[in-house]
């Protein structure tokens, strides 16, 4: 500020130059001749879940892993005095999470000997998007075991429940019990093939704009009446966020799905809470098969609990049809999951380490700006 009360030229070039590096959409962070962090944008404070004020208290080996080889790039940059490019960098740790594999650029800062800039571009994104790829490669799989399942099993199984329903008249007692299981075992095959004919479903999905967070509401409403009852939910919405293109029924499928495996990893801890979160991300923008079309998914939609997490070996192979971690569950549910929101145009990942496992959704926002304006107005308003 000027003596007469203006704004300087210098310090209307430094708010400039901080609103530019707060727009980009990477991680950035300038390094000094110590190796304190001495500035950190937007999204650095979010890659190192840490503020700009707490990171300049430490050098930047404090949050890497022990060995990375971003200090010796570092280095290299410092002698050189010319910027370097390394890809494919594994910067996974407890402190950063796991799956943090990322591209770095790093240059020197040449009006301050001896500072760096770093640039994260993560690399996780386009990995968990061709992962997605896969995952709908194998529910398509599943598509035609369903349809044969349906016709060569469940016609049988009708047969064999109506045997054993005749049975269970003529039968003692003590036998009784054989036929009600027969018929138990039976009706448990059908609801599984029932599922899994959802995966044979091809038709277009009928979606018109729909306010996530009546949805979210709706599906914690539930939650709380039933199988969370005794889990914290808590809610970190944006109240601005505009209408996301889909079917209501199908997010709310979608939603109670990822709840309640939120819940059942969750368990019977005292500190048990879930936290639903919904936040607007431009920058993902996806190419559409067999045409040069992209669409843009810029609404992310979160479902955070902090149970133990996801094995690690699991992890890659999340959504596909038949794994799980429960001991009698069907591994059906996170890859119909992965199925509807792909079939919205959409992508499903999972972060997960100890006492924290996210599932993030993004999806494409609605066209219809008329709506849009309903849907924020009537909006539940964040961080209740």
């Amino acid at each position: 500020m000027s003596t007469d009360g203006t704004t300087s030229p210098e310090n209307a070039v430094n708010t400039m130059a901080m609103a530019v590096l707060n727009a980009i959409q990477n991680p950035v962070v300038m390094v000094d001749e110590g190796g304190f962090i001495v500035f950190a944008n937007w999204e650095a404070e979010a890659f190192f879940g840490a503020s700009a004020a707490h990171l300049s208290r430490y050098r930047i080996s404090t949050f890497i892993p022990f060995g990375s080889p971003l200090l010796a790039l570092i280095d290299q940059v410092r002698e050189r005095k010319a910027p370097v490019n390394e890809y494919r960098v594994d910067l996974s740790s407890p402190r950063l999470g796991q799956d943090k594999l990322v591209d770095l650029y790093v240059a020197p800062v040449i009006a301050e000997p001896g500072s760096v800039v770093v640039v994260f571009q993560e690399r996780s994104m386009a990995d968990k998007i061709d992962r997605q790829l896969t995952h709908r490669a194998a529910a398509r799989s599943v598509t035609g075991l369903a349809s044969m399942l349906a016709h060569e099993i469940k016609n049988p199984l009708s047969g064999i429940r109506g045997a054993a329903q005749l049975l269970e008249q003529s039968v003692i007692d003590d036998d009784r019990a054989l036929t009600r299981l027969i018929c138990d075992e039976t009706d448990r095959i059908v609801s599984l093939v029932d599922r899994m004919e959802v995966f044979s479903d091809e038709r277009p999905v009928d979606r018109v704009p729909v306010n996530i967070h009546s949805v979210l509401d709706h599906v914690k409403a539930v939650a709380k009446a039933g199988f969370a009852r005794n889990i914290r939910v808590m809610e970190n919405y944006d109240p601005s966020l505009p209408a996301v293109y889909a079917n209501r029924d199908q997010l709310v499928q979608v939603f109670l799905n990822l709840v309640k495996n939120a819940a059942e990893a969750v368990g019977d801890r005292p500190d048990g809470e879930i936290i639903l979160t919904t936040a607007y991300r431009p920058g993902i923008r996806l190419s559409v098969a067999g045409t040069r079309e992209k669409i843009s998914l810029p609404l992310e939609f979160c479902v955070i609990d902090n149970g133990p997490g996801v094995p690690t070996d699991l992890l890659p192979h999340l959504f596909d049809p038949f794994i799980t971690t429960k001991t009698n569950g069907s591994g059906l549910g996170l890859a119909l999951v992965a199925k509807i929101i792909g079939d919205h145009g959409g992508i499903i990942e999972c972060d997960s380490q100890n006492n924290r496992t996210i599932f993030r959704v993004l999806m494409p926002a609605s066209k219809d700006a008329s709506l849009d304006d309903a849907a924020i107005a009537s909006s539940t308003g964040p961080n209740r």
